[in-house]
């Protein structure tokens, strides 16, 4: 499954990052009505050059952030269909950079594992760093938003007792795209519908309004607890609906405004 851009479909103002098709080099571009424009020094730098045509663009994961901050149990119903409760602060973990695919990527289902789950989610990217966030000026270190599916062995977190680090930490457990719109382009990040498909068929439909803990509310927490630096993706938590992957699907996560993440699923060879 490959996702190049679609100019029809491409929401603006967005980054996204894709290989140079005349030199091969991965490079950030800002896309807005004019086309995509190649960025030097990634997502947050500057113009290198005259906007140039989307087609033929083939997408890579939009971000390369130095952590994957994730939040558990943040939509009651969901908790609920685990058989777990919400607790009284964010439940917060974290995923290894290694862990990162980006749309049209496959999600590989380890031999470790045969129960391997979809959660989609709203991913917030950092525009800069920050600690000891209030909540009142917590959006303002917001850089973009952007697709995320938190992929979850999940036999192995019922195994590990609600320990996080195996059961997500797998390669191509944390696929992130197609791009990420700026903030400024997204009214509120509490009225987002969230929706995933399995082969086409709906699995989860939710909206970012039923969040336990909102998106301010989660960054000022986690900044509470670890220096927040740019480029860092905030994963914010998964409605209800979340089901098993099997080889030979196509698994796809979109969040209203944001795009659709698109990825084919295999076994590990």
């Amino acid at each position: 499954m490959s996702d190049h851009v679609d100019s029809a479909a491409t929401l603006f103002p967005a980054v996204i990052r894709a290989r140079d098709p005349d030199t091969g080099t991965m490079l950030s571009y800002r896309v807005d009505e004019r086309g995509a424009t190649p960025l030097v020094g990634g997502p947050f730098g500057r113009d290198g050059g005259p906007p140039r045509p989307l087609e033929g663009l083939a997408l890579a994961c939009p971000v390369e952030p130095r952590k994957i901050i994730c939040i558990g149990r943040n939509y009651e119903e969901h908790a609920k269909e685990l058989g777990n409760t919400v607790g009284d602060v964010p439940t917060v973990f974290e995923k290894p950079v290694t862990s990162l695919v980006g749309p049209g990527a496959p999600i590989v289902r380890p031999a470790l594992s045969g129960e391997v789950h979809h959660e989609a989610e709203l991913a917030v990217v950092i525009g800069h760093n920050a600690s000891g966030l209030r909540e009142d000026e917590a959006l303002s270190v917001v850089f973009g938003y952007t697709c995320a599916n938190d992929v979850t062995a999940r036999d192995l977190q019922r195994a590990d007792k609600g320990r996080f680090t195996r059961a997500k930490g797998f390669d191509t457990f944390c696929a992130l795209g197609p791009r990420v719109v700026l903030a400024a382009a997204v009214a509120d990040p509490q009225a987002l519908a969230i929706t995933c498909r399995v082969q086409g068929a709906v699995r989860q439909q939710g909206n970012t309004r039923d969040m336990v803990f909102p998106v301010a509310r989660l960054l000022a927490y986690v900044s509470s607890l670890m220096r927040l630096e740019a480029g860092d993706v905030v994963l914010t938590g998964t409605p209800a609906g979340v089901g098993p992957l099997v080889a030979g699907d196509a698994v796809e996560v979109s969040v209203a405004g944001l795009g659709t993440l698109k990825n084919p699923v295999i076994n590990a060879s």
